[in-house]
């Protein structure tokens, strides 16, 4: 079935995306076009993103220390009347940073349940489980093809980037 032009409505949504209905007799069809995604960008972000959650799994989080060497030569400044909180910086910013990353990863787990469970195998498999795996590994342990999987791999990745908001828009 074709539209006329007086059949197709468009909308402009608050943050500038269009929206089309198309009205069939009384019932209007809403139809969303997604925006244009970098691939490339959007890949490499979701792979930061899964590198840091694996790493924070595995070790948690390296904090910050106040340094409290003593130098030799005198140093010479203006008064300022600041008060230099070293240790307590570092405590705030090791807090944060520690409450940072379990929200992370609670979210990439959030993230990863909204995967079909071959693409959740892989992403586990491939990137959170283990250091140094590589895609025909993991591609052999799953006995899919390699064309397969790099097609799942993509699937998955660009989902994981509207679940954790992270694609790059081209």
């Amino acid at each position: 079935m074709r539209f006329t032009r007086k059949q197709i409505v468009a909308k402009n949504t608050e943050n500038g995306d269009m929206i089309m209905m198309k009205s069939r007799g009384n019932a209007l069809q809403l139809t969303y076009e997604l925006p244009a995604v970098n691939n490339e960008a959007t890949r490499k972000r979701v792979e930061e993103e899964l590198e840091t959650v694996r790493i924070f799994r595995r070790i948690g989080i390296i904090r910050r220390e106040a340094g409290t060497t003593s130098r030799y030569e005198p140093r010479v400044h203006g008064s300022t009347n600041m008060v230099s909180k070293t240790t307590e910086n570092h405590a705030v910013w090791n807090a944060d940073r520690e409450l940072l990353m379990e929200r992370k990863s609670v979210m990439m787990d959030k993230a990863l349940m909204c995967l079909s469970e071959l693409e959740r195998d892989l992403i586990r498999q491939r990137y959170l489980d283990t250091d140094d795996t590589y895609d025909y590994l993991v591609c052999g342990d799953l006995g899919v093809s390699e064309r397969k999987y790099r097609r799942v791999k993509a699937q998955a990745m660009y989902k994981l980037a509207l679940a954790l908001k992270l694609e790059v828009l081209a």
